[in-house]
């Protein structure tokens, strides 16, 4: 790659060398230029990512990824871009020509094959996931005068739990517990979570009820939802610690959890619906949470 000796010279596109200040500067570093080659003005086919490692994942979308970018960047691995977004990481791919990894500019339909999805936003990350932390680890940290965590009981769709995530990072809620933490990391929830991934820790548990129990010796109170009875939200006085539990919204949380629940709450409406989305249920009951707190 050439640089530009004169001001008269035709100016270069500059993600050509996206590491340096100024298109046509003079002190390109040669590690980055080696590693940008590929980077033409042009999207190529690129090498699709090989396996993925179990502590590895996939990030798409514009928020997600530039989120987790400025959180971590180290966990970053590779970088896949169309060419009209590219402008928008060029930062990141600074940060990776001078670390020596690797990044490609390419089409919408390889973005495609490398997200697994058609709601890429235009940018994919391979990533070394954020780890899970066991949730018994979680309680024994002291100081915590005030926290809330959520429970999910069997809810495992990805846009349920991406909306839920992001509510969780609005309201400062600590972690979310469940038997597979994993599936926050999912491209399609990180995704919807907007970035909010980054600040919500997945708790793990092997047994629900038996993680509820830990919660309460540790000083937290359960909250459970009903669409048919419980207090109403709005004239519930809610403690500075909780756990609110979620089931899947057709049969709502088991049995065995619902008996280990110190408040059941209603959200009050009109009644022309049954119940409402649990993720739009989490972000009411958390929303009033943190007004309480104030």
């Amino acid at each position: 790659m050439s640089q530009h000796k004169s001001k008269s010279t035709k100016t270069a596109n500059p993600l050509h060398k996206p590491w340096t200040k100024e298109a046509g500067a003079k002190n390109a570093r040669p590690a980055a230029n080696k590693a940008h080659r590929s980077a033409g003005a042009k999207p190529q086919a690129s090498k699709m990512p090989k396996s993925v490692q179990d502590n590895e994942g996939k990030v798409y979308g514009d928020n997600a990824c530039r989120v987790l970018f400025a959180q971590r960047p180290d966990s970053v691995i590779r970088l896949y871009v169309s060419q009209q977004l590219a402008p928008k990481f060029a930062d990141v791919m600074k940060y990776l020509a001078a670390v020596k990894k690797a990044y490609h500019i390419v089409d919408d339909a390889e973005l495609e094959k490398v997200a697994g999805s058609g709601h890429h936003g235009g940018v994919v990350l391979l990533v070394k996931r954020k780890p899970a932390q066991a949730l018994a680890q979680y309680l024994q940290q002291k100081g915590r005068k005030r926290d809330c965590l959520l429970a999910l009981d069997g809810v495992g769709n990805p846009h349920n739990l991406g909306a839920i995530t992001r509510s969780c990072a609005h309201f400062g809620v600590g972690g979310i517990i469940m038997k597979q933490p994993e599936l926050l990391q999912s491209g399609a929830a990180l995704r919807t979570a907007e970035g909010g991934g980054e600040f919500v820790d997945g708790l793990s548990c092997d047994n629900l009820p038996l993680a509820l129990q830990l919660c309460k010796e540790a000083g937290y109170t359960l909250i459970t939802t009903s669409s048919h009875g419980g207090s109403s939200l709005y004239n519930t006085a809610l403690p500075a610690k909780v756990v609110v539990v979620f089931g899947e919204e057709m049969f709502g949380v088991s049995q065995n959890v619902a008996k280990s629940a110190d408040i059941a709450l209603q959200i009050p409406g009109s009644g022309k619906v049954e119940s409402l989305n649990v993720s739009v249920a989490a972000s009411l009951i958390l929303g009033e949470w943190y007004r309480q707190q104030l």
